[in-house]
Parts: structure tokens; C-alpha cells; sequence
């Protein structure tokens, strides 16, 4: 896979799977804060921060899902790259529906931005990315991260007073990502690029038994932790999101659709109903990415049509205790 060496980019330096077949992420390069703090050298300031998002990428997903429910389109910009991902990386491509140009750094691809902020640069182009327009750099590129920032950090800029990481959920919060995290998220394209079938058979038996116990969990209360939205729920909604229309079949995760599920599959829609949400959804962008971006999992890059699932069908979920907040409601 292609990535940054020293600044420059290289199209064979990163191996996705370790020698026993297995998928492995790489860990992410800028991991500094914003924070409101008077002493912090990144405070939490309108207009001065910008990410750089793909719609089609779940991880990115979440920070554009963060700043709409959080009101922050004014506060913060966002310029979106090109779903699909050649051997240059993500790139800029406007007249494509959905794209824009680079409107902070002028890049005509984003490991140009990532060469701005550290020249000698080692590790992988990834999305998002959340940049300082008056220090020139990248702040932060790990996805978890920007999303707790701007849920936390931005309340006196934010348009929307909305908290998915309130006091007393916390501990609860923070379990449950890191629950998710690896047989879920990560677990899909742990299954999808599976080098043998004992590292692919481990993946989906994770990953299907994680899906069955939170289906049971939702059975009972409307969200993840309980009878709030927080910022769970959009770690799990970016994927479940993706699930029947690409993870089922680009990546072989066809035990089950979630639209089998009996309360995944209302909780989804609860979820895709709530504020904007919906507004952040690019299936087509979604659908182009990976069935033409991954020619070792789809040698003929053939985008399929369908499922085409309802997700605004009714969702049923409003007698269980609890609700979004009221000004995204």
C-alpha cells in the first residue's frame, strides 16, 4: 500500500497484513489537542480550524457527523477528497459531484498537505484531518480523537448546545468504543483483506458475535449506553451504516444483513433520522470507494446497484427511554 517516506511518496512501502494473513491498521502521526485552555497551543478558536474529510470513509465519517450535530459548519471548514484512491492517494477532483478543491493549501492531493506539515513525514495519507490554518500544520489524524475534540472543546463556538460525552456516562461512553472498536470498525476490514482463511474465519466469528450481543443490548434501551446519544452510537453508526450496501459483500461479512437484525436494524434508522445525520450519508461516494479503490478485493472495480436500503422507514424506537437532544431532535 502507498505511503509517505521521508517525505516522499512511495507505492510499495506498506505491508496491510502481518505474516499470518492477518489485516493490521497502522497507527496515526499527529495526535496533538485542541483544548479550552488559556495556556493551550491549539485553542479552540472559530474559523481557525479545517478538516480534510472523504464522505465514503467511515472514520471520517464521524468528525462531519460531530460537526453538524454540534452546529460547527460556520466554526470549522471542510473541503472532501475524491472517493476513489489511486496509486497518487486521495486526491482533489471538483468537478466531480461531492468534491472540492483544496481551499486552505492549494494541494492538488493530500499527502501534499501532509508534506506541509512535516516534510520529512513517514506513515500512511489518511482521512481525516484536522488542520490549524494560522500555525500551517496538522493537528490531529486520528479519528476518535477529532470527534472527542470537537464534541468537548468547541461549546463556546458551537451553534447547538449538544453533548454526546456528558458526566456520569463517561466510563460507559469510552468502554463501549473501545468495545467496538475491534471486532466492528476495525473488524470489517479485518474480514475484507484477510490474507488466509483462518485470519478471515476469526474475523467474521468476532465480528458477528459482537453484532448478535448488541443487538440483544439494544432490545432494551434506544442507544449504546443507555437513554442517551453520544458519541458510541456514531462510532457504531458509520459502520453499520456501510454494512448491507458494501461490508456484506466487498468484504465477505455475509453471515447477515443488519437488516436481519431486529434491533440493530431500527436503532440504524434511528440514528440515520436524528438531526442532519442524514445529510452526512454519501452512498454513492460510499459505494464508489471501496468496490473501485480495492482492486486485490475487487479486481474489476464494478460498483454494484443496490441494496439500496430505507433507512428513513420507520424506525419504532421512540417508546424506549430517552431521545437525541432537544436541538438536534
Amino acid at each position: 500500500m502507498n505511503m509517505l517516506v521521508d517525505g516522499e511518496w512511495r507505492t510499495d512501502a506498506y505491508q496491510t497484513t502481518n505474516e499470518d494473513g492477518a489485516f493490521e491498521r497502522q497507527t496515526t502521526n499527529f495526535r496533538d489537542r485542541i483544548a479550552a485552555d488559556p495556556d493551550a497551543r491549539f485553542p479552540p478558536e472559530a474559523g481557525r480550524y479545517h478538516l480534510y474529510v472523504c464522505r465514503a470513509c467511515p472514520w471520517a465519517h464521524r468528525t462531519l457527523i460531530m460537526r453538524t450535530l454540534k452546529g460547527l459548519e460556520d466554526a470549522i471548514t471542510v473541503d472532501y477528497v475524491d472517493p476513489y484512491r489511486g496509486d497518487d492517494g486521495w486526491q482533489f477532483t471538483p468537478e466531480k459531484d461531492g468534491c472540492t478543491t483544496d481551499t486552505v493549501n492549494g494541494a492538488d492531493y493530500l499527502r501534499e498537505v501532509y508534506v506541509e506539515a512535516d516534510p520529512d513525514m513517514t506513515g500512511r495519507v489518511t482521512v481525516p484531518v484536522l488542520w490549524d490554518k494560522q500555525e500551517d500544520t496538522i493537528v490531529n489524524n486520528e479519528s476518535a480523537e477529532i470527534m472527542r475534540m470537537l464534541d468537548t472543546e468547541f461549546d463556546d463556538v458551537a451553534e447547538n448546545d449538544v453533548d454526546l460525552y456528558p458526566e456520569g456516562y463517561r466510563e460507559e461512553i469510552d468502554r463501549i468504543i473501545e468495545k467496538i472498536y475491534e471486532p466492528i470498525n476495525n473488524g470489517v476490514y479485518k474480514a475484507g483483506f484477510a490474507d488466509s482463511q483462518e485470519a478471515y474465519d476469526a474475523a467474521v466469528a468476532e465480528l458477528f458475535d459482537a453484532l448478535d450481543h448488541w443487538d440483544s443490548v439494544l432490545a432494551e434501551q434506544r442507544y449504546l449506553a443507555g437513554d442517551r446519544l453520544t458519541e458510541a452510537d456514531i462510532a457504531m453508526f458509520t459502520t453499520l451504516v456501510r454494512f448491507d450496501e458494501v461490508y456484506h459483500t466487498h468484504f465477505m461479512c455475509n453471515h447477515r444483513l443488519i437488516r436481519e437484525y431486529d434491533h440493530l436494524w431500527p436503532y440504524l434508522r434511528d440514528i440515520y433520522q436524528t438531526g442532519h445525520i442524514s445529510e452526512t450519508v454519501n452512498m454513492d461516494h460510499i459505494t464508489e470507494h471501496y468496490y473501485t479503490t480495492h482492486p486485490d478485493v475487487s479486481p474489476k472495480r464494478i460498483v454494484p446497484k443496490g441494496p439500496d436500503p430505507d433507512f428513513s422507514a420507520l424506525h419504532g424506537r421512540d417508546d424506549l427511554p430517552g431521545g437525541p437532544p432537544a436541538d438536534i431532535a
